[in-house]
C-alpha cells in the first residue's frame, strides 16, 4: 500500500470545550456534613468538521442532592479532533461511538474530579462507562448511524 492509502487515526488535539460550576447554597453547604446522592449524566456527541476531521465531544453532568436541596452542579464538555482517513466508511461509526469517547473519558473524569474538589467537596470519582455496549444498544435502536450524522447519547449513570 503506498502512503495516501494507509488508514490513518490519529489525535489533534484533547480539549475543555465547556465547564461550568454551581454551589447554590454555600456557604451553608460546609457546614453541615451531608452524604449526598450523585446523579451523572452522560451525552456523546461527534461531527464531521470536513471529512477527514472529527470533533467528538462528551459532555458530563453531575448532580449531588441532598433530600431537594441540591449541593454542587458540575457540567464539563471534554472534546478532541481526531483526524481518521483510509477507513471504510461502514468501520466510521465504530471508531467515532467506541474508541474515540474511550480515549476522551480520562479527561473528562479528571476535569470532573479536579472542578469538584477545588470547589471544597470530595472528589468525584466517575465509574468507567462501557461504550461498547452503549454504542451496540444504539446500533440496535437505530440502524444506519452514518459517521457523518450528529449521535447523541444519552445516558444516566
Amino acid at each position: 500500500m503506498t502512503e495516501a492509502q494507509q488508514p490513518v487515526f490519529s489525535i489533534e488535539k484533547i480539549y475543555v470545550k465547556d465547564l461550568s460550576l454551581e454551589v447554590p447554597t454555600a456557604p451553608q453547604v460546609f457546614l453541615q456534613p451531608a452524604e449526598p446522592q450523585l446523579e451523572v449524566q452522560l451525552t456523546h456527541k461527534s461531527e464531521s468538521i470536513d471529512g477527514v476531521l472529527f470533533e467528538v465531544a462528551l459532555s458530563v453532568t453531575v448532580t449531588a442532592k441532598m433530600d431537594d436541596r441540591t449541593l454542587f452542579l458540575v457540567e464539563a464538555v471534554q472534546a478532541a479532533i481526531f483526524q481518521i482517513r483510509g477507513i471504510p466508511e461502514a468501520d466510521l461509526p465504530a471508531l467515532l461511538g467506541i474508541v474515540c469517547p474511550n480515549i476522551i473519558f480520562p479527561y473528562v473524569r479528571e476535569t470532573i474530579s479536579d472542578t469538584v474538589n477545588r470547589a471544597g467537596f470530595p472528589q468525584v470519582m466517575l465509574a468507567p462507562v462501557n461504550f461498547e455496549a452503549i454504542f451496540q444498544q444504539q446500533q440496535q435502536a437505530a440502524v444506519g448511524i452514518s459517521g457523518d450524522a450528529e449521535q447523541n447519547i444519552k445516558i444516566v449513570l
